[in-house]
């Protein structure tokens, strides 16, 4: 049995706070996706969102965790299940993070909680490329499925300590490559699978409440600084960093994207400037602990400039990603990864490596790269897996004649309504 180190009681508050942030990302990121959705798909945007908190977070508990962090079946790719359950976390990595990050002493309890809500949300990033094409069992079964097979793998090989592209000396600090990659090639791995919605190109539905959508931007932005600054699990000078980190990427990108509207379209519009700073706190996620503050700010200037740019690749490669998930999360998350072995300095934190520009050379952005891609084609591909068994049997995409009014099909109700509109004779009350 492992002996058990002393907690500290402020790293394990830090650390549970963090986890609560992050969990309110996920409300954040519905109201984000469905204030852009018109107003009779609004309900099953946010369920869509909502679901993965209820089915992956007992996945998690069950298997994920076991899978992602337990002991390694010695290839580096994988846990083995004696983890299962939870069970056995009075053994090694357990009972407190010192096995698993070396001086760390916070319960693993804690640290289950805050990688649960990492699990969470991955996957429901991709509702919003592909919306108005899913039903609600499939989804469910997708979920379920990707939450047990596709993250784990992914974030043992980032995560843990005995994870191959760990001891390769890849650094993905908060999620570039175990979120956003991976999500944003779940997400073109389901496009493949379920095509574009009948409408498109020739219509798509305006954003039905820019009000929604701004407040779950400000969620989201909110609850970023438990996504980056946790990390660490400690609160100390790199939690710090990473915070402030966070907020100026995602001001520079905001700017940056607003003067491009500007320059080009001749207004600077609100619903740009939210979008803006969401690419610049996904584009500066996996550099967040390793990354000085001015390098924050030019990785958030860069991500306002190339995600603005990457819009275009929807008309020019013809794939239907209706809220442009592909330009904000999966480009931003592959562009901070690259990054990283540009800015990374190992003066800001002595567990990272110095980049390119701090004189190390081209050996961390060589496994940068290298991370990438194994992580993307591997999320596509056991994505695109999924997603076809899923289709060929129960379905995953509903029928086209539903898109328009998936409300009234999947949760027969709607998200408004009119009470000004005269009632009928037979409803009135008496």
């Amino acid at each position: 049995m492992t002996a058990v180190a002393a907690v500290n009681s402020g790293d394990t508050a830090w650390l549970m706070i963090c986890t609560a942030l992050v969990l309110f990302m996920v409300p954040g990121l519905a109201l984000f996706y469905a204030g852009m959705m018109g107003t009779r798909n609004t309900l099953v945007m946010l369920q869509q969102n909502v679901i993965p908190l209820a089915l992956i977070s007992l996945t998690w508990v069950v298997i994920g965790y076991s899978l992602a962090f337990g002991n390694d079946t010695g290839k580096g790719i994988i846990s083995d299940l004696g983890l299962f359950g939870l069970r056995n976390l009075d053994q090694a990595p357990a009972p407190n993070l010192h096995v698993v990050v070396p001086g760390i002493a916070v319960p693993t309890l804690a640290f289950v909680a805050y990688q649960m809500m990492f699990a969470i949300i991955t996957p429901a990033l991709a509702t919003g490329a592909v919306a108005n094409r899913l039903k609600a069992l499939g989804w469910a079964v997708f979920l379920v499925l990707w939450s047990i097979l596709v993250y784990p793998p992914i974030a043992h090989w980032l995560w843990a300590p005995t994870g191959w592209l760990t001891k390769l000396g890849a650094q993905d600090w908060a999620g570039g490559m175990v979120v956003h990659a991976a999500a944003g090639a779940a997400a073109l791995a389901l496009l493949v699978v379920l095509g574009r919605r009948r409408v498109w190109p020739d219509r798509a539905a305006l954003p039905h409440s820019i009000p929604m959508v701004v407040l779950g931007a400000g969620i989201l932005w909110f609850g970023w600084f438990g996504f980056n600054a946790g990390d660490g699990l400690r609160a100390d000078g790199i939690a710090a960093q990473a915070l402030i980190n966070s907020q100026v990427a995602a001001a520079a990108a905001m700017l940056v994207w607003l003067l491009i509207e500007r320059s080009s379209d001749g207004h600077a519009t609100v619903l740009g400037g939210v979008t803006g700073a969401i690419a610049g706190l996904a584009t500066v996620t996996p550099a967040a602990g390793y990354v000085s503050t001015f390098s924050a700010v030019a990785i958030g200037a860069l991500a306002g400039l190339i995600c603005h740019l990457a819009l275009q690749l929807k008309k020019i490669f013809k794939y239907d990603d209706a809220l442009d998930v592909i330009a904000v999360h999966f480009v931003g998350g592959i562009l901070g990864t690259i990054m990283v072995g540009f800015f990374g300095e190992k003066a800001i934190n002595a567990i990272g490596a110095d980049g390119l520009f701090f004189g190390g050379g081209l050996s961390l952005l060589g496994k940068q790269l290298l991370a990438l891609v194994a992580v993307i084609a591997f999320s596509f591909v056991a994505t695109w897996l999924i997603a076809m068994a899923i289709q060929k049997t129960i379905g995953l995409r509903v029928d086209a004649d539903d898109e328009d009014h998936l409300d009234a099909v999947q949760q027969a109700m709607t998200a408004y309504h009119d009470d000004t509109a005269p009632v009928p004779a037979s409803d009135r009350q008496r």
